[in-house]
């Protein structure tokens, strides 16, 4: 479990970090999002001592990070896949870490197979892929078969293989009971791994909520109905729960809160001719975009880079 209470962060006059509090839960694959320079990286390298917070505080299973024994048994990072001595092997570079916790040659060997990288392990890191680092940081990450496993961009460099690998792995040590926290800028990979979100922006948090819950706030499923008689419909739908929108004097309304079989029902036993019964749905991508639009440091703009309101 990772707790953070009102970690914060400043250099100088910028605040990277802003008050933020946070639980994540072990035995699920929790998503740290944020657009660029929301603050994720350093609230990761907060979490395991490489920064140390202005004010508030963070710990892994209780402690801070430094207080831990065996801190690489207690949490397993990836956060730049290339820190890794060039002129050494991927089997070289995990023995050195494996012989600062006493752990054995036989895993070593293990998160080597398990990460793909057998036939590269006697080759030196420097020449490594960016993917091939990837999977060496991750290698690493798990040497000591930690109970907390926290991933900055796990996918970068990967490729579909690979992408399908990491969404699996993330998956199978949620299911064992670890804590798992990942960074990504992949929207749509976190819909497909993640079962809770913690979205910041500017430093600050925007959510900590589920996906479907999000989804939901940022309008969820929804049915797109046409009719010649709107108000009649609306007046058949109506009922606890159910939402209808639509402009005056249109034909469509959006609807939300039951779905399209119940529509096309209940217009049929009312005699309401319908021409369009479409579902729609927002993706994660669409919420996590409505969420942090004001929380961007950068927009793209016809004439050049917009930063913080004005145009480069």
């Amino acid at each position: 479990m990772i707790e953070a209470h009102q970690l914060t962060k400043r250099y100088g006059q910028k605040t990277a970090v802003d008050r933020l509090d946070f639980v994540v839960q072990p035995g699920a694959v929790t998503g740290f999002l944020g657009p660029n320079g929301a603050g994720k990286s350093t609230t990761m390298r907060m979490i395991v001592g490489l920064d140390a917070p202005t004010s508030g505080s963070v710990s892994v299973n209780g402690r801070r990070y430094a207080a831990h024994s065996a801190p690489l048994q207690e949490v397993g990072a990836l956060l730049e896949a290339k820190s890794v001595h060039p002129g050494r092997s991927a089997f070289d570079h995990l023995m050195a870490l494996a012989y600062t916790h006493g752990i054995s040659r036989r895993r070593v060997n293990r998160v080597i197979e398990l990460t793909g990288l057998q036939s590269v392990a006697n080759k030196r890191a420097g020449a490594f892929s960016l993917g091939m680092g990837q999977r060496l940081g991750i290698a690493a990450a798990l040497l000591a078969d930690p109970a907390t496993i926290m991933l900055d961009e796990p996918v970068n460099g990967l490729d579909p293989e690979g992408v399908l690998w990491i969404r699996n792995l993330l998956t199978g040590l949620a299911a064992e009971g670890r804590t798992v926290f990942v960074s990504s800028h992949l929207i749509s990979e976190m819909a497909l791994v993640a079962d809770h979100l913690i979205i910041i922006g500017r430093g600050r948090l925007l959510a900590d909520t589920t996906v479907q819950d999000l989804v939901r706030q940022a309008g969820g499923d929804s049915v797109k109905v046409a009719t010649a008689d709107p108000g009649r419909l609306r007046e058949v739908l109506a009922g606890p729960g159910v939402e209808i929108s639509g402009q005056a004097g249109s034909e469509e309304l959006q609807v939300t809160g039951i779905s399209p079989r119940t529509i096309g029902l209940a217009a049929a036993e009312h005699g309401i001719p319908l021409f369009e019964l479409t579902a729609t749905t927002v993706s994660l991508e669409q919420a996590f975009m409505a969420l942090t639009r004001h929380a961007v440091e950068y927009h793209g703009s016809a004439t050049g880079i917009e930063i913080a309101g004005r145009t480069a």
